[in-house]
């Protein structure tokens, strides 16, 4: 049975797809892990449709979490219409529907050639992007993207426009290795885009 969501820390957590345009150094996916710390195994037998993941959404108590997030062992953004399409059924169908966040690379406009963010308006309270470096050269040797300094760019360009549709807009740094002046420089970048950051703890394997 493929887990298309899984829950951790009070929040259910969608997992829509395996496929993303970066190869980050801190991945769990390098190292040969079918799961993490969150789910054993999110490696999905196939992407499943929009109806599966309706299906398997609604059989929860979806009320009882914290927070619905779309994120995965994956870059969500590829589904990003299906995401759209199941934020809209369950908004109107789950009386009491918690928040609902997109965790992303910030890729979404390159990968599908189009501006998504006015999409998210009224679907989606908040999206979290990793930033994972103050300078282009620092991403993409973290980060690795198929489209290399382009990525940065267009990760910089999606924070800024999402953050004219979207409540909540949040960059996010991994400390390993990060000095205070580090994790400064990105705070200023995310506040200039009117986005806050976050820094998040490494997990090791």
């Amino acid at each position: 049975m493929m887990t298309i969501s899984y829950e951790y820390e009070g929040a259910l957590y969608v997992n829509l797809t395996n496929r993303c345009d970066c190869a980050c150094v801190f991945c769990l996916r390098h190292n040969g892990h079918k799961g993490s710390i969150y789910a054993d195994d999110l490696w999905l037998e196939h992407e499943p449709s929009r109806q599966e993941a309706l299906d398997d959404l609604l059989a929860r108590d979806l009320p009882s979490y914290r927070e619905v997030v779309f994120c995965g062992f994956g870059e969500p953004a590829f589904r990003i219409d299906d995401i759209c399409w199941l934020a809209d059924q369950l908004r109107a169908r789950v009386p009491g529907l918690p928040p609902i966040r997109i965790n992303t690379n910030g890729h979404a406009n390159l990968i599908h050639g189009r501006d998504v963010t006015p999409a998210l308006k009224g679907r989606i309270d908040t999206v979290s992007i990793s930033l994972n470096g103050a300078t282009a050269e620092e991403y993409c040797a973290v980060t690795q993207p198929r489209d290399g300094v382009k990525a940065w760019e267009a990760m910089l360009d999606f924070t800024k426009k999402a953050a004219a549709y979207v409540p909540h807009v949040v960059m996010t740094v991994v400390d390993k290795d990060r000095t205070p002046e580090d994790i400064q420089r990105c705070r200023d970048l995310a506040e200039h885009l009117g986005a806050k950051l976050r820094v998040r703890a490494y997990i090791p394997d």
